[in-house]
């Protein structure tokens, strides 16, 4: 017969394999996302070419290209729209279709579980990009996030900014292609104190505080940007 004391060493010992497990898959998770950023990007410096995107996010856990090394991370409000340049070869052509335009109002109210972790995958001509969320830290954003993929908004469009050197990020999100288009809304940063960006990290674009909408970027190398941008 199993003891009491038995049963419950049994059980934490389930729940730590269970916990290693998430753990190594999320690192898995990590090192392929960071791998094919640094492709990704790799490729775009080569081949001078672009990269168009699509996304979709899903409940994970329940239970203008350029080489200036320190501009800031903020839409080129004003700049003329960059050459939409050909796929590289070494990535698959764009699906057929096109941008569709769509503004909104407001923020759109909070649906998502605030407590989860999601998964939004980035569909690139250039290979499939998964990103973990967490909710928890930055509602608002993966809330955004979760609302725009579900209007398709994100499909069909082109990561308009590249940049390297001592800040090699590549950054997508705009459907004009310009550096200065979004979703009509604007809402807070979050998740800003002692925020870091290493490579591998996703992270909002802005024109200043508060200014987020549908633009971000993927880090390659990292960065010494200033905590100002949503992790």
């Amino acid at each position: 017969m199993v003891s009491k004391e038995q049963r419950q060493r049994h059980l934490a010992r389930a729940k730590y394999e269970r916990q290693q497990q998430r753990r190594a898959e999320s690192r898995s998770r990590a090192k392929q996302r960071n791998a094919l950023i640094a492709a990704v990007l790799a490729v775009l410096v080569v081949a001078g070419g672009g990269t168009w995107i699509a996304t979709a996010l899903n409940d994970d856990d329940k239970d203008k290209a350029s080489s200036a090394a320190d501009d800031p991370l903020m839409n080129a409000t004003g700049e003329p729209t960059p050459q939409v340049n050909p796929a590289p070869k070494t990535c698959a052509a764009p699906a057929p279709g096109d941008v569709v335009p769509q503004t909104y109002p407001a923020e759109p109210a909070m649906t998502i579980d605030a407590k989860a972790t999601y998964d939004m995958v980035l569909k690139t001509t250039c290979g499939d990009i998964t990103i973990t969320m967490d909710a928890a830290k930055a509602p608002k954003t993966v809330n955004s996030f979760n609302f725009l993929a579900e209007k398709k908004y994100f499909d069909h469009t082109q990561c308009h900014r590249l940049t390297t050197g001592g800040m090699a990020v590549l950054q997508c999100g705009d459907p004009t292609a310009s550096g200065s288009g979004g979703p009509g809304y604007q809402f807070a940063d979050e998740n800003l104190a002692g925020a870091t960006y290493p490579a591998g990290t996703v992270a909002m674009a802005n024109s200043g505080p508060n200014t987020n909408g549908s633009q971000f970027f993927l880090v390659k190398e990292a960065s010494t940007l200033p905590p100002d941008y949503t992790p």
